[in-house]
């Protein structure tokens, strides 16, 4: 894909205006993109319609939440919104071509089209951060253009590989979800969750969990690197009840390792937005080299030693 590029000496990011303004690759300086992508997965120079379904190029995009209202309010597709459809994403967020708006040495600016489907337009900016240059700062602004009062929220989805281990703070089991209940397994201990990735002899695993949690970060480990995710904290009322602050959508099977993937997902607060506002949302990514073990003992004891770097408060 063409694509534009940050890039200070420590780490690499690859943005692209096209398939939705997405963010491609993130890694430190000779380390490989820790994103899961692929860029051959469609035609980006294809204009999305209302007929057009899921594209899975990958890498980091933003949704528009709640999902079960996808396809509810629009008139583009009656059929989708007939069956309360719940699948694909918004074609114009997630696969139009955005137009660059601000292009600088640190910050790159998109915008996309106003969507016919949820009635929103998107504003995305992706800068490196000053005095931390291990850092990227992605920002999200989502206008109404529907003309009439819409219930939203952002939504914040970054794919990566299966084998990719994953830890959220979490203060309960009862502040956790899985959907459908059963297929995704987790060990929560200490107040930190970890997902469980599938052993040899494990049956496939593929669904989702929902998790409210007691702080504002996640974190994945994977290859070498490690990357920390941070966000404003909320509270469960601020969040849409089908949906969880953090959610993480595993696919994986310990057969077919380079098959598969892991979501992180993040939503901000579910607001009513009046015709013409705007809500916000912002993630900080942090990524760290990491060469230790790939157990969870050996996670949460880095994660612990660098908490004051990262700037994260761990339970």
């Amino acid at each position: 894909m063409p694509s534009h590029h940050l890039d200070n000496g420590v780490v690499h990011a690859r943005v692209s205006a096209v398939a939705g303004g997405r963010l491609l690759s993130f890694a430190l300086a000779g380390k490989p993109n820790f994103l899961l992508i692929d860029e051959a997965a469609g035609d980006y120079d294809t204009a999305p319609d209302a007929a057009s379904g899921h594209v899975p190029y990958q890498g980091h995009e933003v949704w528009i939440g709640p999902q079960r209202d996808w396809w509810a309010y629009q008139d583009v597709n009656p059929a989708r919104a007939a069956a309360k459809a719940a699948w694909p994403p918004d074609p114009w967020l997630s696969l139009a071509k955005y137009t660059l708006v601000e292009k600088k040495r640190d910050k790159i600016v998109l915008d996309g089209p106003a969507s016919p489907v949820s009635g929103i337009q998107l504003r995305k900016r992706y800068a490196l951060v000053a005095g931390k240059p291990d850092s990227l700062r992605l920002d999200a602004e989502a206008t109404n253009r529907s003309g009439k009062l819409a219930g939203r929220d952002i939504w914040f989805n970054t794919r990566v590989p299966a084998h990719t281990m994953a830890y959220v703070p979490v203060a309960a089991r009862e502040d956790v979800r899985i959907e459908p209940a059963g297929a995704l397994h987790f060990t929560l201990g200490g107040g930190l969750l970890s997902l469980d990735l599938p052993m040899p002899g494990d049956a496939p695993r593929k669904g989702k969990l929902f998790a409210q949690p007691s702080h504002g970060w996640l974190a994945a480990f994977r290859d070498g690197q490690a990357l920390v995710i941070q966000f404003a904290h909320q509270p469960r009322a601020a969040i849409h009840p089908a949906q969880g602050q953090v959610e993480l959508y595993q696919d994986a099977d310990a057969r077919a390792a380079d098959k598969g993937m892991l979501e992180l997902e993040v939503h901000a607060p579910y607001v009513e937005l009046a015709p013409g506002a705007a809500m916000r949302a912002s993630e900080h990514w942090t990524i760290l080299p990491y060469d230790g073990p790939a157990t969870r003992d050996a996670h949460l004891e880095f994660l612990r030693r660098h908490a004051a770097h990262l700037g994260i408060s761990l339970p």
